[in-house]
């Protein structure tokens, strides 16, 4: 794959895209959310290749990982009216079956389209394969951190702005409580990924998202959290309380020692 190539494969996104917007307001404003956020998925993806020092053949092919990561999003709202893979279908295999069907990826090598599908059908994996190695394990890290690096951002601005502009598609159905469950508090003091099947509240999801820092492969995708100030944004969303402080020392903590 070359430049020129990507150019190619960003207008096929961006006109597939554009065939998902309707003359309904809030369906239009959740296919936007999406686009957006591909957008700084790819640029994510470009911050971190140069960061770890990629060829630029590489560095065309993370960007395609990244600008089709999340393709499927738009047919499965078409089609659902909803993100929740666990109410509809796994985002990432539907947006493979659209590549295939549209017959996107046939500028690349089998090389080129081995590494971009097992990259795009992991990203939202719970965890990777242990089969995965070499370059198909390191894409699949790279854009699992690029992808995570947006999401913080989509619910950050949500919750800011939760109560002017409510979405109910980004809503996940918790309820507002101010509590914490005692397997999430446990899940984060002993640095593990937070299960969404113990989620109880609005603030377990919260916290669920402080505990993807775990989950990141790269010390430059830890740095960019602590540059973008994650951790205290998703802070200040939170109950002023002695659980959220200790919660919030433990991952600047546990960044400091990784960084």
């Amino acid at each position: 794959m070359n430049p020129k190539d990507l150019e190619h494969l960003k207008k096929w996104f961006s006109d597939y895209v554009d065939g998902f917007y309707t003359d309904n307001p809030m369906n239009n404003s959740t296919i936007h959310l999406k686009e957006k956020h591909t957008e700084r998925v790819c640029e994510n993806m470009i911050l971190l290749g140069k960061a770890l020092g990629l060829s630029d053949e590489e560095m065309v092919l993370t960007e395609t990982m990244a600008l089709f990561h999340d393709v499927g999003r738009f047919k499965q709202f078409a089609i659902y009216g909803t993100f929740k893979d666990m109410d509809s279908e796994n985002h990432a295999l539907l947006g493979l079956r659209e590549l295939v069907a549209h017959n996107v990826l046939d500028v690349c090598s089998k090389d080129e389209i081995k590494w971009i599908t097992k990259a795009i059908a992991n990203h939202n994996a719970v965890t990777i394969p242990k089969k995965e190695n070499g370059k198909s394990l390191f894409f699949i890290r790279l854009l699992r951190d690029a992808d995570k690096l947006d999401i913080w951002k989509v619910f950050i601005d949500y919750y800011n702005t939760r109560d002017k502009q409510p979405n109910p598609v980004i809503e996940i159905g918790l309820p507002d409580d101010p509590s914490f469950s005692p397997q999430v508090l446990s899940a984060l003091s002993e640095e593990r990924f937070v299960r969404f099947q113990d989620l109880r509240t609005l603030n377990d999801f919260k916290l669920l998202l402080l505990s993807w820092v775990f989950d990141l492969n790269f010390i430059d995708s830890i740095q960019l959290v602590k540059d973008r100030e994650y951790i205290e944004k998703i802070g200040a969303i939170l109950p002023n309380s002695q659980e959220t402080k200790k919660v919030l020392k433990l991952m600047h903590d546990y960044m400091e020692r990784h960084l």
